[in-house]
């Protein structure tokens, strides 16, 4: 992989027409490890992510130090309070600036009412954790159903350890569903046993106490980072414009395969082959988008962008998740959106907006990504609009999609350093 510099300029192809190999699904791959953990797995797990979220995980678990450093991924951290917590001896849970601002407190508290031994070592609700593991009990617990569903998918994946299992109740709508539901498939495909029961209200989920088998899994590739190549597409200059994307399925398990039903809205269409998928343009745009993206929060950044390159105004609530992501993401895509001559509006913390408002754009803009992975990503197709648009810190995209910028550069993007 080429080394990375602090700044790119890019700029894109006239025309565009190629295979792209996608990462594996870091989702999957996280969820995947910490079940084989639990297993005392040996088997093999194929076609694992590469990305740092994945490599924290897989650094954690084969060193299992005192100390562990899981960085930015906020997955490692949620998944990682919630293992440690079932397993012998002591472990501190640390990570970046960042991570240290990211509240934790929801899991911790229904941790703690399991049993769970784990002591702020710094800010009250913040990492770093201090975990001791222990023997937990069986207990019912209620969460509001707007969390995070990383809290959720925590203790959902430790539940069959649980002595009697483990029974969730979650109030309200809730968010990020499909993740929750993709956690749930690959504990029943590690040999649990968990049922989510739609017609009690509060929607209840229930864990029976058993133990994870030791299998063989394969990784499917990433709907996430496929949404870059949709933008790529809607926003190519190319009518002929054509990407195949092998190794994703229209049944797949990631709540991010939505993506392409919200793209054909946006003139992209996806054929589904033997291989994977092909998408195109189809043509036709809507004058006004609306959306809820409570179930697919990581692809709003793609959309909010797609859409104001395209000058369609828009609506889109669900948004609540995004204020404590990476970074604050409603107030970043606010910012450098501003920069490129929109005039963005968020209404509380659930929902941005643009109703086709525009002010002056800076000459040459630099897009700062705020050490978030997909503000560098979504905002890099905007060079169809604006050739060598300049994109600072491009070396975040490695914490999903390492391969990124050699990707764009094999479709024939040209990417400057500086």
């Amino acid at each position: 992989m080429r080394k990375m510099e602090e700044v790119y300029s890019i700029l894109a192809p006239k025309t565009l027409k190629a295979i792209v190999n996608l990462p594996a699904s870091k989702s999957i791959s996280n969820r995947a490890l910490v079940l084989q953990a639990l297993a005392h797995g040996r088997l093999p797990l194929g076609n694992l992510a590469d990305c740092d979220d994945t490599m924290v995980i897989i650094k954690a678990l084969q060193e299992d130090g005192e100390v562990i450093d899981i960085k930015a991924a906020g997955t490692a951290m949620r998944f990682l309070t919630a293992f440690y917590s079932t397993q012998p001896g002591m472990h501190i849970l640390t990570g970046t600036e960042r991570m240290k601002q990211r509240p934790i407190s929801i899991l911790v508290e229904g941790l703690r009412q399991l049993g769970a031994k784990i002591d702020y070592v710094e800010q009250e609700g913040y990492p770093p954790l201090q975990i001791t593991g222990a023997q937990l009990q069986s207990k019912e617990l209620t969460l509001p159903g707007d969390v995070s569903s990383q809290y959720i998918s925590s203790l959902l994946m430790i539940g069959p350890t649980l002595p009697q299992g483990l029974t969730l109740k979650l109030t309200g709508k809730v968010t990020s569903l499909p993740y929750i539901d993709m956690t749930l498939k690959l504990m029943k495909d590690f040999g649990a046993t968990a049922i989510r029961d739609n017609l009690q209200k509060p929607m209840t989920i229930s864990v029976q106490a058993g133990s994870y088998q030791d299998i063989s899994y394969i990784i499917e590739n990433d709907w996430s980072a496929a949404s870059y190549w949709y933008e790529i597409v809607a926003l190519s200059q190319d009518p002929q414009a054509q990407i195949s994307l092998p190794h994703l399925k229209r049944d797949s398990t990631q709540g991010d395969s939505k993506g392409a039903d919200l793209f054909s809205r946006l003139g992209v269409q996806t054929d589904y082959t033997k291989e994977g998928i092909c998408i195109y343009k189809h043509g036709k745009l809507p004058l006004r988008v609306d959306a809820d993206f409570q179930e697919i929060p990581d692809l709003a950044q793609t959309f909010v962008v797609t859409c104001c390159m395209l000058d369609i105004p828009f609506r889109f609530t669900g948004l609540h998740t995004l204020r404590i992501k990476e970074t604050d993401r409603i107030s970043a895509l606010i910012n450098e959106l501003h920069k490129l001559g929109y005039v963005l509006s968020a209404e509380g913390d659930n929902t941005l907006l643009w109703n086709g408002e525009k002010c002056q754009a800076e000459e040459a803009p630099v897009i700062a990504t705020y050490d978030d992975h997909r503000m560098a990503m979504a905002f890099a197709p905007v060079s169809f609009k604006l050739p060598n648009i300049t994109i600072e810190h491009p070396e975040v995209v490695s914490k999903s999609y390492p391969h990124f910028w050699d990707n764009l550069q094999q479709v024939g993007f040209v990417i400057m350093n500086h």
